[in-house]
């Protein structure tokens, strides 16, 4: 294996050539003490509010399997520097020089006063131009508010901040924007720094690795079994940022291409594990809208930008969101080690709290997600303190098949937050086998999950308080079921909806 030790990138207008640094150091810390790119802020430091928000570009294949240079806004407070070999970083300083003048979601900004304290403003500034760079056409306002989710605005100062990327549409000078002008030329660039070395950066005794290809990541992983595998580093980064760990050995994936795919293979899905959830979120919607808005709410667009979907199965958190769904819909993980490869149910993955089937050496390399057959009844439900941005109390997955009599054949209600893992309510599935799910059968149902979950009072949430959700998202699933309602977007929840 050839080792490349530097790490290659854009910044902006130069290129860099790093070495011999903390593998850990994230791209905030580099910025602002190393560059001294201060327009930068850190504020939560564990990829909340924005307030460190910088563009990231890099070469993806599009659908026709044309190359194009794609840019996304991620959080830099938790984003390894190391991970960004062959990316084109931009930050809010770079949007003025390479405009000749204020950008114009910078202009528009002025013009409808949408900065106050100031202090969010060049987060807020870089989310509005991902969505600028990624849209032809003013978006609708719902779009602008999602983009603007996983910024915090002190100042409360949203409206004119929302009205001003209308505006920049209007402004005649667009023309002046480099980051679309030079685009074919960022993209050459870029190109030249990509090759198939294994990059390693070490420091006083800890070392990172970012593998090329699959093979390289499976040969890395069986010799370093102990290290910590990292994708887009949202849940990882606050391990460095909160709890300030230092794992001695990190094997990176952001640049294995052939786990970045996802292929529909007609009755399911083969999605990579290193698919965004951005990314995901088109061919997972597709199989029920209520997936997509679900995904919607799966933290900040930042978050999902970066955040994988094999990552958050293979964190094993009783309280991710994706699990229940993707055990709802009968998915399974694909597992390798070397070169041997074995798929494994989802439900059966995980075994206790933090605690997946997965052997040294093992990582996940696919999920396969079977598509819900025609006349299939789906729900998904998720509860939390804030529509935007939290983590679940509760989160909830349902699919009924159902013969010609309307009798069901098969119930899979899998619920996040209720145990120690992601978990299938096998008591409740059980009490409305061979029945119509009528209102009889989903209160069955609803009492039977006492016996399904003893859930724990947290900071989140009460034990009751889960219980009685859960038991009332059973009633009503039916209740939307049996008067043809389903309401395919507020079936997602927010705590404070009397579910």
């Amino acid at each position: 294996m050839i080792m490349r030790r530097t790490v290659r990138f854009l910044l902006n207008d130069r290129q860099f050539s790093l070495e011999g640094f903390d593998p850990t150091l994230t791209l905030l810390d580099w910025l602002r003490n190393e560059r001294r790119l201060i327009g930068t802020k850190e504020g939560c430091a564990e990829g909340d509010c924005g307030a460190c928000t910088v563009l990231v570009g890099r070469l993806r294949q599009d659908g026709t399997g044309k190359t194009e240079l794609r840019y996304e806004a991620i959080n830099a407070c938790i984003r390894f520097v190391a991970t960004l070999d062959a990316c084109h970083i931009v930050t809010v300083e770079h949007l003025k020089k390479a405009s000749g003048g204020l950008h114009p979601v910078q202009q528009a900004m002025v013009e409808l006063h949408g900065s106050q304290c100031g202090f969010c403003t060049p987060g807020i500034v870089m989310s509005l131009t991902a969505l600028w760079l990624g849209a032809a056409e003013a978006p609708s306002r719902e779009r602008i508010e999602e983009a603007l989710a996983g910024n915090l605005c002190r100042c409360t100062g949203y409206g004119p901040i929302i009205s001003a990327l209308d505006r920049a549409y209007e402004i005649e000078a667009s023309s002046a924007d480099s980051l679309n002008v030079g685009r074919a030329e960022i993209a050459r660039k870029l190109a030249g720094l990509v090759d198939q070395d294994i990059i390693e950066i070490s420091e006083g005794g800890r070392k990172l690795f970012a593998p090329a290809t699959a093979d390289q990541l499976a040969e890395l992983t069986a010799a370093h079994p102990d290290a910590t595998l990292v994708a887009g580093a949202t849940d990882v980064g606050l391990w460095i940022t909160k709890m300030l760990m230092r794992p001695a050995t990190v094997i990176t994936l952001g640049r294995v291409g052939e786990l970045d795919r996802i292929e529909d293979k007609g009755d399911h899905l083969v999605i990579g594990a290193l698919v965004s959830l951005s990314d995901a979120r088109a061919a997972l919607g597709a199989l029920d809208p209520q997936i997509d808005e679900l995904i919607r709410r799966f933290g900040s667009e930042q978050v999902r930008n970066a955040g994988t979907v094999g990552g958050n199965v293979a964190n094993g958190s009783p309280i991710g969101d994706s699990p229940p769904v993707l055990i709802a819909l009968g998915a399974s993980v694909t597992l390798r080690r070397g070169g041997e490869r074995r798929t494994v149910p989802l439900e059966q993955f995980f075994i206790a709290y933090k605690k997946q089937d997965r052997q040294p050496g093992d990582f996940v390399e696919a999920l396969i997600v079977p598509k819900p057959k025609p006349g299939t009844l789906f729900h998904v439900s998720k509860i939390s303190k804030r529509f935007d941005e939290d983590i679940s109390a509760v989160c909830a997955a349902f699919r009924l098949e159902r013969d010609g009599a309307g009798l069901t054949t098969n119930a899979v209600l899998a619920f996040g937050g209720m145990a120690a893992t992601p978990k299938r309510a096998a008591a409740a599935e059980a009490a409305l086998a061979g029945r119509s799910f009528n209102a009889e059968a989903a209160e069955a149902a609803a009492l039977a999950l006492a016996s399904d979950f003893k859930p724990l009072d947290d900071w989140r949430a009460s034990a009751r308080y889960r219980s009685t959700v859960a038991a009332n998202l059973i009633r009503r699933f039916q209740a939307e079921t049996a008067t043809g309602s389903v309401h395919r977007v507020a079936g997602i929840l927010r705590s404070d909806a009397h579910a």
